[in-house]
């Protein structure tokens, strides 16, 4: 039912119009998340103007948006309440060197081992988290400092805001195309509100957002061994969470445009990014999937979207703060709801008792983690468990077809890769005690994948060994060879008939 409607062709206009949508709608996050990580909101928002307008112009994925991001805040908070705002500027400008050196050593390619089912789970745990970020905006703040639900003529205001916003941007575009319907619909909301005179919350309600230019500022930090220690394995964390939301957000909007973006120049531009943001005191970001898809859905497509959107916010600060903060959150709200509509693989729900078992265990499971705990551990989580059923489904493959040869000989066809997770089995195959003097085992359909594999070979040689029998080895790779002939001599091993290819040891 809620499906985005993307432009195929790059327009300047459209890019430009997109921008000021998206510039719109980064306000109250970069000052929500300047909030979560303990900061001034300034910060949030200087982090969204210059890793927004950097990664634009020097990324890999045109028509991606960056900026200050809930994942990396979370990670933010425990570093500024124990050592201060200076040191997460330094953690800033380190993340960023991380980044730029991944991006040199072309590590982006490795975005490619993360499978679909991780994909789909990441995907959904985004949307869950972007739509329960925004229930927040339906709580009040109690006299006691405590917080509870709207309740009243407030939910009511609230909830038919937040609808108006909706339904502009669900059916608008079905009349034209020529102006963006995010912008439109926050357009219409903040009228409504103005016009009536409506009692809602609004984005000045959440923090003044007036300031100057951001200014050159090096880290009030002692440069010693001691900072470094403090710093790094927070650097190193963001710096993580940063690349792996950022790709993953690259491929999904590679998916939904049919383009291919450059993973190692957006690990090289975010990089960049962040080093200028720590020097100019930001708090460092990265890819943004909720803003990146309203800038797609608006018909940004190019890279003057991204450029747009962070020039636009920086006008929005020392300008038009007074404009801004008018903006009835709800508007907002109703235009992140349809990021959330339009991000979640709703096909999910119809594949899950078509895809097997163990993908749609993963696919759940990615999608739990990332709203329990973040981004990074799901990935990496989901990854892990998607390569241990990988390795059981083939450790249960490898077989044997046993013949004679032309010389009474017994003939051992091994099918399947040997490998750690095969090795029990394999070893099942062979039965050293009643086999003729002479055995054969042909590598023919196998392959013998890592180390482990070759320690199988060489305890079978041992077992026919010392019963004085000769095992003969056929179509095992040169490199395989050499290497069981380095761990011992096995003259006893005789192999033949070798094909190219290599070992993983």
């Amino acid at each position: 039912m809620f499906e985005f409607h993307i432009r195929k062709a790059v327009s300047l206009k459209a890019d430009l119009l997109s921008g000021l949508t998206v510039a719109l709608a980064l306000v109250p996050e970069a000052v929500a998340f300047a909030f979560v990580a303990g900061v001034n909101p300034l910060t949030g928002l200087y982090a969204a103007f210059m890793v927004g307008l950097i990664t634009a112009v020097l990324g890999g994925r045109p028509g991606m948006i960056s900026g200050a991001t809930g994942a990396l805040a979370v990670v933010m908070v425990s570093l500024v309440a124990d050592h201060g705002v200076e040191y997460l500027f330094a953690t800033v400008v380190l993340m960023g060197i991380l980044q730029t050196l991944a991006g040199m050593l072309r590590l982006g390619k490795y975005i490619r081992m993360v499978p679909h089912q991780v994909m789909l789970g990441f995907v959904n745990g985004l949307a869950i988290v972007i739509f329960l970020a925004q229930l927040k905006q339906f709580q009040i703040v109690l006299p006691d400092g405590g917080m509870a639900w709207m309740s009243g003529e407030a939910l009511y205001v609230m909830l038919g805001l937040v609808a108006l916003a909706m339904g502009i941007i669900h059916f608008l575009p079905r009349l034209t195309g020529a102006i963006p319907a995010p912008l439109v619909a926050i357009l219409a909301v903040t009228g409504v509100v103005v016009l009536l005179g409506l009692e809602t919350r609004t984005v000045g309600d959440m923090a003044s957002i007036a300031g100057g230019l951001p200014t050159f500022h090096l880290p009030l930090v002692p440069w010693t061994w001691d900072t470094l220690t403090i710093i790094f394995p927070y650097a190193a964390i963001l710096a993580a969470i940063g690349l792996i939301e950022s790709l993953l957000t690259l491929t999904v909007i590679d998916e939904i445009t049919d383009t291919r973006g450059q993973g190692n120049r957006e690990c090289i531009g975010q990089g960049t990014a962040n080093v200028v943001t720590g020097l100019f005191g930001g708090m460092g970001g990265c890819a943004m999937i909720g803003q990146s898809m309203i800038n797609v859905n608006s018909g940004g497509r190019g890279r003057a979207s991204g450029i747009s959107a962070a020039i636009f916010l920086l006008g929005f600060i020392l300008f038009a703060s007074e404009m801004i903060e008018m903006i009835p959150l709800a508007a907002l709200v109703g235009v992140m709801m349809m990021v959330v509509l339009g991000t979640f693989e709703w096909s999910s729900f119809r594949i899950l008792h078509k895809i097997p078992r163990a993908d749609a265990f993963v696919l759940i499971l990615v999608s739990g983690v990332t709203v329990f705990t973040d981004l990074a551990v799901a990935v990496v989580v989901g990854v892990i468990v998607s390569a241990l059923v990988y390795a059981w489904g083939n450790a249960t493959r490898i077989q044997a077809k046993c013949a004679r040869d032309g010389l009474g000989n017994k003939v051992y066809s091994i099918e399947g890769p040997l490998f750690f997770g095969s090795v029990t089995a394999f070893r099942d195959l062979f039965d050293p005690e009643n086999d003729t003097d002479d055995v054969v085992v042909d590598f023919r359909l196998s392959r013998v994948v890592d180390h482990s594999g070759l320690e199988a070979i060489d305890t079978l040689a041992e077992r026919y060994t010392r019963r004085g029998k000769r095992l003969h080895i056929k179509h095992l790779s040169p490199e395989c060879r050499d290497l069981l002939r380095r761990a011992k001599d096995l003259v006893e091993v005789n192999v033949i008939e070798d094909p190219v290819y290599r070992v993983a040891a």
